[in-house]
């Protein structure tokens, strides 16, 4: 590269000098002779020339010496400053001159520090800042409370695994709402979880509470599916993607513990089983559809003034429709979703209940951003099948910006028992720090 550049150099050199003396060759000969004073400074400008170019290239090997050895140093240590002027001529010296103590760089010392960060886990902080208003026989919610604070740690922990933990603090205390370990590189394309989880049964009980399009749950997760606890358990949880023309399938297969609001088992060898089948497909380049099928067996002890434990099962179908025109994505989207769920239990004296519930729920975005939406709740009782709750809720959300939400909602509820209830809820959730997507 120095080659090149010296020898560009006085190409040009060469180059001006041919040019100006066939200029001169040129002349008429009615041009005045040239007067020595004139040729003599001609050489003078020239070897000023010369010497100018000498220095430069002086200059640029000693840069280029000097940019070496800092590429050195950074594989080997420490960055060093720039060498003094003094030791370029100490090194040709029969004795070599004391060198000054190195200085280390500033901002290579900062290197370190900052790339230390990476092995640090992303850590946010969400919290949900709930009140509600109205009349309800029960008096269900607080008049203000600060409902849950999430905290997240999630890290790759190497090439064929990552970890995700999610700790949730309430008026009822601490405690770990999710924390497993994700093996992404097993055969057969397979997925592991291991660690406590909620369990991949239906749409509304895998999401956070910051995640929910309301401000609360559907009255048949909270009689069937155990309610803001959901099914959350320890386990093991393993799926796998498959790809096909038509669309893409995910299956999966859990074993819990059995120790949930839902499955309350007194023995170790009662465990819960967990299974969904899941289907996506894009119908066109906006709009694709979701459909799943989950089952769930285990046992409970619920319903069973003994505590003996007594077979039960869950059955759940879901169905998500989502539009998304790419023109406008960021100021138009309807989703529509609906669960329905059955509950069959075992009671004492070999008797069998069921229990049906279903929700329905759209939400639209009328503005870039502002959403509106409703939703409409059914749900028995799952120890008598034959009484229902109804509902219906209509609610508004504002996004400030990607990191809080504002929402309100109005919730009508008509119980088993005739009473009703007519309550006016307000939500802020707001976030600090990076969090991870939750499942789509």
């Amino acid at each position: 590269m120095k080659g090149h550049r010296y020898g560009g150099a006085v190409l040009a050199l060469a180059l001006t000098l041919g040019v100006s003396s066939r200029a001169s060759a040129q002349q008429p000969a009615t041009t005045p002779a040239v007067q020595p004073r004139e040729v003599e400074q001609v050489r003078e400008e020239l070897t000023r020339l010369k010497t100018d170019f000498e220095t430069l290239r002086r200059q640029y090997d000693e840069r280029l010496q000097q940019l070496e050895q800092r590429l050195s140093q950074l594989g080997s240590g420490p960055l060093v400053l720039d060498p003094a002027p003094a030791l370029a001529s100490a090194s040709a010296a029969a004795t070599p001159a004391p060198q000054a103590p190195a200085t280390v760089d500033q901002t290579a010392g900062a290197m370190p520090a900052s790339s230390s960060r990476v092995f640090n886990p992303d850590t946010s902080v969400i919290g949900n800042f709930m009140g509600a208003t109205g009349s309800h026989p029960e008096g269900a919610e607080p008049l203000m409370q600060l409902s849950e604070a999430e905290v997240s740690f999630q890290a790759v922990v190497d090439p064929y695994a990552r970890a995700d933990f999610f700790l949730s603090a309430g008026p009822q205390g601490l405690s770990v709402e999710e924390g497993y370990a994700t093996f992404t590189a097993l055969p057969k394309g397979l997925q592991l979880k291991v660690g406590k989880m909620r369990a991949q049964f239906g749409k509304v009980n895998t999401l956070h509470t910051h995640a929910m399009p309301t401000i609360d749950r559907p009255l048949v997760t909270q009689n069937l599916v155990g309610g803001e606890d959901g099914l959350s358990d320890a386990g093991v949880s393993l799926s796998k993607l498959i790809d096909n023309r038509f669309a893409f399938l995910e299956a999966t297969g859990e074993v819990f513990t059995g120790n949930t609001d839902v499955f309350q088992s007194t023995q170790r060898s009662h465990p819960t089983f967990v299974g969904r089948l899941r289907s996506y497909r894009d119908i066109s380049e906006d709009k694709n559809i979701d459909v799943g099928v989950s089952y769930a067996y285990g046992q409970t002890n619920v319903g069973d003034p003994a505590g003996l434990d007594l077979h039960k099962q869950l059955l759940g179908i879901d169905a998500t429709f989502r539009y998304r025109p790419l023109r406008r994505a960021i100021y138009q989207r309807l989703n529509l979703r609906t669960e329905l769920i059955w509950s069959r239990q075992l009671l004492p004296g070999a008797i069998e209940t069921t229990a049906f519930g279903v929700y329905g729920l759209g939400e639209y975005q009328f503005a870039r951003r502002w959403y509106i939406g409703a939703r409409a709740d059914r749900s028995a009782r799952p120890l008598d099948g034959a009484i229902h709750d109804n509902g219906a809720s209509v609610f508004l959300t504002f996004w400030p910006s990607e990191f809080a939400q504002v929402r309100t909602q109005y919730r009508y509820t008509s119980f088993a028992e005739g009473t009703k209830a007519n309550e006016l809820l307000f939500q802020v959730n707001f976030a600090i720090g990076a969090h991870g997507a939750h499942l789509f």
